[in-house]
């Protein structure tokens, strides 16, 4: 059973689509392109794609977006900051930053699909400064003190 939850979603411009799921169980929402002509991102460089949408998300929501794996595996392009996050109380427009993480430009059409947003609930934390931490067996071991098997 998949949950839905009502999002506003308001074009800021009349091309502008709104978001789509490629399945019935697809868990991320296709945002296209809206822009007035083609763009090309060179290798190495960081393009902020319009795609003309402004949306409310409920309190409690987010919306994330990640790479389409397409995108990313067959033409090297995916958002500049791994994955942007969208909150609840943003109203301006939706924009993804697509880097070109490959050897050869990469022309963007407008009406391309660039990116999936996946909208879901998360915990605010309450955060409590204090001068010691309960002791772990772990402690402070991070970046590969775990081991690899």
């Amino acid at each position: 059973m998949v949950t839905t939850v009502p999002v506003n979603i308001k074009k800021l411009e009349p091309a502008a689509k709104i978001p789509t799921y490629g399945s019935a169980s697809a868990a991320g929402a296709d945002l296209t392109a809206c822009m007035d002509a083609p763009v090309t991102i060179e290798p190495g460089e960081t393009y902020l794609v319009h795609t003309g949408l402004a949306m409310e998300l409920p309190e409690g929501y987010a919306g994330l977006i990640y790479a389409r794996s397409g995108l990313a595996t067959k033409r090297g392009l995916a958002p500049a900051n791994k994955v942007g996050v969208v909150d609840s109380d943003y109203r301006g427009e939706i924009m993804v930053a697509l880097h070109n993480h490959g050897k050869e430009a990469q022309t963007i059409e407008s009406g391309e699909r660039i990116a999936q947003l996946v909208i879901t609930p998360y915990i605010a934390a309450a955060f409590s400064e204090v001068d010691t931490l309960d002791e772990t067996e772990r402690g402070a071991g991070g970046f590969g003190s775990t081991g690899t098997h």
